[in-house]
């Protein structure tokens, strides 16, 4: 079966998995910001079969995400290391890692961040760069975008409708 390709699609979303939404891209990408770059390392580190490491590293190099480095001649060995647009990835991993933690660490966390001057544990929140004020559902929107085709712009518009409903609903609903 061949894979939908969505590199077309004007939603940065829709974009970015193209780039990597196969699992197998996410733990690489994560191992690799935890500094393991090397080949036979991450096929440890992940239980991966051979064959698909090199098809996923392949991938995250053509994507810009991970650059091939020769490390070794005799005989010849590669790492593959962050580039700034994989670097760039990291505050998404740190939010599947918190989201994972409270959603589904019934065990409890196996990852954490901590701050190393506080030596506290952070719960990272995101905020916006120029006010420094959290996302937040009630006060963030979405809107398409000045690049946004018409497939996007009704999908944020069927948003915007839900929205107001919701909004609609829940003055009503208030004493």
């Amino acid at each position: 079966m061949q894979r939908t390709s969505f590199s077309d699609m004007r939603c940065p979303v829709a974009r970015s998995l193209e780039r990597v939404g196969e699992w197998w891209s996410i733990l690489i990408l994560r191992d690799a910001f935890l500094g393991i770059t090397r080949f036979d390392d991450l096929q440890a580190s992940l239980g991966i079969a051979p064959n698909m490491l090199t098809r996923r590293l392949r991938a995250l190099v053509e994507a810009g995400m991970l650059e091939r480095r020769r490390y070794s001649d005799k005989p010849p060995r590669y790492e593959y290391v962050l580039t700034p647009r994989g670097r760039d990835f990291r505050p998404v991993l740190v939010a599947l890692m918190a989201w994972g933690n409270r959603q589904f660490a019934v065990e409890g966390e196996a990852m954490q961040l901590i701050d190393e001057i506080t030596g506290e544990v952070v719960e990272p929140v995101m905020v916006d760069a120029k006010t420094g004020v959290p996302i937040d559902r009630s006060r963030h929107t979405l809107h398409a975008g000045p690049a946004a085709d018409e497939r996007t712009r009704a999908r944020v518009e069927t948003y915007a409708q839900h929205r107001a409903l919701q909004r609609a609903a829940s003055d009503t609903s208030s004493p």
